[in-house]
C-alpha cells in the first residue's frame, strides 16, 4: 500500500483523488483522519487531497483542477476525459498576459462538472489532441486560446494574449481564426477585431492601437512586422510597421525591451541602419500611442507627404504579412 501511494504521489506532484486513495487500499476514516486541520495531508477539491503539509503551488493547483474534473474511473493524466485549457494552461506555457485563475478545465461530454473553488469547466464534444505540460494534461496552445478567448471580454487582453501566442509561434493566425471560429468566438466583436489584427500581421497591444488610430485619421495600414532586406540580400529589420509606397518607418519601442543601455544602443543602431538606407523612421512608445495618438498620427503623416514626394522610389525587398500569408 506504501509503495503504490508512494508512486502515485511522485508521478502526480503529490496529488491523489479519493478513488485513487481508495484503490491503493487506504480506508476511507484514514482518507478523512489525515485530511483534518492540522493533518498531514489537505482537502484541496472534492475529493482531491495534497498529500503534505505546505501551500500548493501553481503547478498542483492545475493540476488538482484536471484531477477534480477527470472521469474517477479513467487515468487522469491520459488527458481522455479532463484536460487544463484556457488562461491557467496558456501561463503553463509562459503566455504573458493569460490569468491562471480561474483553472479552466476542459471535460469531454456528455459528462459535466460542477464549478467548484478556483475551478472552472467547460464541457464539449469537441475535444481536442491534448499534450502534457509539466505534468499536466493541456489542450494544445491553439484551443487554449480559442477557450481563453471565448470566456474574455477586455479587447486589450485578448489583443495580448493571442498576440503572444501568435509570436511565441504556438500557432499561425490562419489557423488560430479557424480555431475561433469552430469555437463560435468570434461572434464577440473584441475577439474578432484581435484575430483580424494577427491575420493583418500585428503583433502587439500597441499596434492594434496604432491601427485603430491610422483607421480613424483615414491613412492606410502600413505592412505590419514585414521583414526588410537590401536588394542584396542583407537583411535590415522588422519594423512594426512600413509604408513601402513612401519608405516610412513606424518603430513603437517599449522602455521593458530597451530600458537597459545594451536595448537602447541596439535600438539607435536599427535605426540608424534603416535611416542609411533611406527609411523615414517614426518612433513612438506605446504610452503615446495610447496617450497622444494625435501627435504619432501627425508624425506619420508628416513623414508620409516626405516619402512620397522621393524622386525615385527605395530599392528594397520587403517579405511581409498579410491575410496570414507570406509574400
Amino acid at each position: 500500500m506504501i509503495d503504490r501511494l508512494d508512486r502515485l504521489a511522485r508521478r502526480q506532484l503529490n496529488l491523489a483523488t479519493y478513488h485513487q486513495l481508495a484503490t491503493a487500499g487506504i480506508p476511507s476514516g484514514t482518507i478523512t483522519g489525515r485530511a483534518r486541520p492540522g493533518g498531514p495531508w489537505q482537502r484541496l477539491l472534492p475529493r482531491v487531497y495534497l498529500l503534505q503539509t505546505g501551500p500548493p503551488t501553481r503547478h498542483q493547483r492545475a493540476l488538482s483542477a484536471v484531477l477534480y474534473a477527470a472521469a474517477p474511473s479513467t487515468d487522469p493524466l491520459a488527458g481522455t476525459t479532463a484536460a487544463l485549457t484556457g488562461g491557467a494552461a496558456l501561463t503553463l506555457l509562459g503566455v504573458r498576459g493569460a490569468s491562471a485563475t480561474p483553472v479552466d478545465v476542459l471535460v469531454n461530454a456528455p459528462r459535466t462538472v460542477t464549478n467548484k473553488g478556483y475551478v472552472r469547466t467547460l464541457s464539449t464534444r469537441r475535444w481536442p489532441p491534448t499534450i502534457t505540460v509539466s505534468g499536466i494534461p493541456s489542450t494544445r496552445p491553439i484551443r487554449a486560446a480559442a477557450d481563453f478567448a471565448a470566456r474574455t471580454d477586455d479587447a486589450d487582453t485578448l489583443r495580448s494574449v493571442l498576440a503572444s501566442v501568435v509570436q511565441s509561434g504556438w500557432c499561425h493566425p490562419v489557423d488560430l481564426h479557424q480555431e475561433l471560429r469552430s469555437a463560435r468566438a468570434l461572434a464577440n466583436p473584441a475577439v474578432r477585431d484581435a484575430a483580424s489584427e494577427l491575420l493583418a500581421g500585428v503583433r502587439s497591444i500597441a499596434e492594434g492601437q496604432a491601427r485603430d488610430a491610422l483607421s480613424s485619421a483615414a491613412i492606410p495600414d502600413p505592412l505590419w512586422n514585414p521583414r526588410l532586406f537590401t536588394v542584396e540580400g542583407e537583411f535590415l529589420a522588422t519594423p512594426d510597421g512600413y509604408w513601402p509606397e513612401a519608405g516610412v518607418v513606424l518603430e513603437i519601442d517599449s522602455a521593458e525591451y530597451h530600458y537597459s543601455r545594451e536595448g537602447w544602443q541596439a535600438t539607435l543602431r536599427r535605426r540608424l541602419r534603416l535611416e542609411s538606407h533611406g527609411l523615414l523612421v517614426v518612433s513612438a512608445t506605446p504610452a503615446m500611442v495610447r496617450d497622444t495618438p494625435g501627435q504619432v498620427i501627425a508624425a506619420i503623416r508628416a513623414m508620409l507627404n516626405l516619402g512620397q514626394a522621393r524622386r525615385e522610389p527605395l530599392r528594397l525587398v520587403v517579405r511581409a504579412q498579410s491575410q496570414g500569408r507570406l509574400w
